[in-house]
């Protein structure tokens, strides 16, 4: 099921470029499914990992998650979706947007609080090297959802603590 995982995502964000880097998007799931196999993990949140950023990032829909990954992958995709999107709330701003989600995401799985660091400890390198401007920003905002993934993996929220740091 995880390799299946991996070229839907493949293909669902098919010629997507990473911000900052010159290499298909998939890598970034990709390396993201990599840390997280390294601690105790299930093999649905695997394809999670794979899969966090497609229902955001695609045309894919949950209920496609649903229908191929089962009930439970589909979860894990859920509750790593944001909800507090600029296309959902326009009128409301970003840092109100940013709070909302990282309240939201205080209450999601703890396998899905492990995906979540994984992802941060992934993006935010990249992000502080190649765009300082931005990094200003995003930097206080990770360190909040940090602080809230008290229930992912102890060595995950470790390495993400000291990232925002």
């Amino acid at each position: 099921m995880e390799k299946e995982a991996l070229e839907f995502a493949r293909k669902a964000h098919g010629n997507q470029q990473r911000k900052y880097k010159e290499e298909l998007y998939i890598a970034h799931p990709i390396l993201v499914a990599e840390m997280l196999s390294e601690f105790p993990h299930t093999s649905e949140m695997i394809c999670a990992a794979y899969l966090h950023d497609v229902v955001e990032d695609t045309e894919v829909s949950l209920k496609q998650i649903n229908k191929k990954f089962g009930k439970k992958v589909a979860k894990l995709v859920e509750e790593l979706t944001d909800e507090f999107t600029k296309e959902k709330y326009p009128e409301l701003n970003r840092r109100w947007r940013k709070k909302k989600e990282t309240e939201r995401i205080a209450n999601i799985s703890s396998e899905a609080q492990s995906i979540k660091l994984a992802d941060i400890i992934d993006n935010l390198p990249s992000i502080s090297k190649n765009d300082p401007g931005f990094a200003k920003r995003y930097i206080p905002e990770m360190k909040a959802l940090v602080q809230v993934l008290k229930s992912g993996h102890p060595q995950l929220l470790e390495r993400a603590q000291k990232l925002v740091k």
